[in-house]
């Protein structure tokens, strides 16, 4: 054993220890629990998603396109993330062109210029990725550019190897025509190593001019959805069982500026005629994750959409009056819920069967906004009205959502956001248990324990996991909830906002210790909480109890924040006949600080096993620093 490793086992040992003589000097705590008692209904959407583009969560994360800069947007510094190719003794140049492009919304290009090339010293164009590209064996590649040229060059496209420099795949695009055009190509690998350090070239092989814009690149997807999503990511959420999606963000709804809000109708159609807009996270956003994509998601993953709609506020203080200058913005919103949920004789219905699908989605909330507290000309009132009367007038049913208490109109739903430590939480669990019950309803739409970089230790999962026994105790009135940000890319410079929920690299994705404490608790919800009381627990020990009736189980959640186990003497009253075994699932960790990364990803993973001697009155300890759910048939 190295020194190392010697002492990191000893400091484990005397944890134990001294956790251990803690423990005997407590007397165990008495939960008592009333399965026959019904206290209130869980709401079956308690759980579910929210992101935004940040912390490059949609390009270079969620969205599985692989190539950066794929329209060729250019600053002072040139081509973003695209180089010039010459081999041997080739020449060629490169230049942003701003007078020719695809589309009305594509005006510019990439205008490479090859003076000699030839088929041993070839010239051409490349692109690195998002810190690299994922090259696996036996694999086949969807690509496609639009282009023209001043003759008819043929164009090779490659995927080469950073160390080596051969080829894992490619394929030709011959003759080029002087016209603008979308070509098709696959790319197919054979017995190749596994690895991100690749990038793609475009290269001629004489000379001539070619004009590029709108170079893509896709591999497998999940559910394999043409221009779709990455398949590690969508299985990771997946496996939080999530029941809505709050799209397409907080800010990245909004913009810095009104200019550059969320423009949805910009963002469907074929990508050619997406200008793409900025993200007010610091990067351009491809809008490849358009309005239809978010729907996609929200389908793939059987999640019903939460639509955000922008309701006149934007991030840098710029807001549009109610009245006569806020009606074109309401309008848009009822075209979009058109979009969303109307049937095809509908105007915008139709344009979404025109985009490839036909049967409308369903939709129950609609959020006017986001985060209006932050509107300092104190207009959200008259703005949340008349969006309010316009949408309710046209679609009654709809559940509408305010990002702050008004008071001209009485809201359905209003959205909480709380960010903080995890002592905040620890102290703040009975947040909304005298809430009043008559409305309105509570969203809690962004959330999270903030602490660990760039995603959350396990201190920050006990905050967690905390928070959530108050929210599931009273998901009579938190009706929905979620976790933000969802996603961040690990690499330097791919993180804007820390503390985020899964991360991932070109190659490979890990869940937090937060992830998993949210994988439990939506992977075990009942429909009904229990009545309980607790008593003689030590500090910072929290529970949940909720039972499904149709399965006949009780799901205990029990968080134990303390460093010193706490032994529970579970009484359970009005059950019937108990099996006397059930499932016990633990997330566990030694100090607060441990968390998982891209390097070491299943560091803290939930551990199922049996749970055993289970009675009307037994016996259970939860270890110092542990979350765990008891899954208990009630037969």
């Amino acid at each position: 054993m190295s020194m190392r490793n010697f002492a990191t086992h000893s400091l484990a040992v005397a944890l134990l220890v001294t956790s251990a003589a803690a423990y005997s000097q407590n007397p165990p705590a008495i939960l008592k629990i009333d399965t026959s008692h019904a206290v209130s209904n869980v709401s079956p959407e308690l759980y579910g998603l929210m992101t935004e583009e940040i912390n490059y969560s949609y390009d270079g994360g969620l969205y599985a396109e692989l190539i950066r800069n794929r329209t060729f947007r250019a600053d002072w510094g040139g081509v973003q993330h695209w180089y010039l190719v010459q081999e041997g003794i080739s020449h060629a140049s490169m230049e942003a062109e701003k007078t020719t492009g695809p589309s009305t919304a594509l005006t510019n290009s990439i205008k490479l210029t090859v003076d000699k090339a030839d088929a041993s010293n070839r010239a051409g164009i490349e692109n690195e990725g998002y810190w690299g590209i994922l090259v696996k064996a036996n694999t086949e590649y969807k690509g496609s550019f639009y282009a023209k040229s001043d003759g008819s060059a043929a164009v090779t496209v490659h995927l080469i190897n950073d160390d080596t420099g051969k080829a894992a795949a490619q394929a030709e695009v011959p003759a080029i025509t002087s016209d603008w055009k979308k070509y098709d190509f696959t790319l197919k690998t054979g017995n190749v190593t596994a690895g991100i350090g690749n990038h793609l070239f475009l290269t001629l092989e004489k000379p001539g001019n070619v004009w590029f814009n709108l170079v893509s690149l896709f591999p497998p997807t999940y559910h394999d959805r043409p221009g779709g999503f990455r398949t590690d990511l969508m299985e990771k959420l997946a496996a939080m069982h999530p029941n809505f999606l709050r799209l397409p963000g907080g800010n990245y709804l909004e913009g810095d500026h009104i200019s550059e809000r969320y423009e949805w109708k910009k963002t469907i159609g074929p990508m050619v005629d997406r200008p793409t807009h900025p993200s007010p996270w610091g990067y351009q956003s491809s809008d490849g994750m358009g309005l239809l994509e978010f729907l996609d998601w929200c389908e793939d993953l059987h999640m019903q959409p939460v639509l955000a709609v922008y309701a006149g506020y934007s991030l840098k203080g710029e807001h549009v009056n109610p009245g006569p200058d806020l009606e074109p913005y309401v309008q848009d919103a009822l075209d979009e819920i058109e979009y969303v949920s109307g049937k095809t004789d509908t105007k915008w219905g139709a344009e979404r069967a025109k985009d490839g699908h036909t049967a409308p989605f369903a939709l129950k909330y609609v959020e006017i906004g986001n985060e209006d507290w932050f509107d300092k000309s104190g207009s959200y009132d008259d703005r949340y009205a008349q969006f309010y009367k316009a949408i309710k007038a046209k679609y009654p049913n709809l559940q509408l959502i305010a990002t702050t208490p008004v008071k001209i109109i009485r809201p359905d739903v209003i959205d909480d956001h709380f960010y903080r430590r995890k002592e905040e939480f620890f102290d703040d669990t009975a947040h909304y248990d005298k809430t009043d019950r008559s409305g309105p309803k509570i969203f809690v739409g962004e959330w999270a324990t903030r602490e660990g970089s760039p995603t959350p230790n396990f201190g920050a999962a006990l905050g967690d996991a905390a928070w959530m026994t108050g929210m599931e105790r009273n998901s009579d009135i938190v009706i929905m909830a979620s976790y933000a940000p969802l996603l961040v890319n690990v690499n330097p410079g791919g993180m804007q906002w820390s503390s985020d929920l899964i991360g991932y690299d070109a190659g490979s994705s890990y869940g937090s210790p937060s992830y998993y404490a949210q994988v439990m608790f939506g992977s075990y919800l009942g429909d009904e909480t229990v009545a309980t009381t607790l008593n003689g627990a030590v500090p910072r020990f929290f529970y949940s109890a909720t039972r499904d009736a149709k399965k006949g189980k009780l799901y205990l959640k029990l968080v134990n924040a303390s460093s010193i186990p706490q032994d529970v003497n579970i009484q359970l009253a009005g059950a019937g006949k108990i099996a006397n075994t059930g499932t016990l699932v633990t997330l566990h960790a030694l100090t607060n600080e441990a968390t998982n990364t891209i390097l070491e990803p299943t560091k803290i993973v939930p551990v199922k096993t049996q749970l055993k001697n289970v009675s009307g009155d037994f016996h259970h300890t939860i270890p110092g620093y542990s979350i765990q759910v008891l899954d208990i048939d009630l037969r």
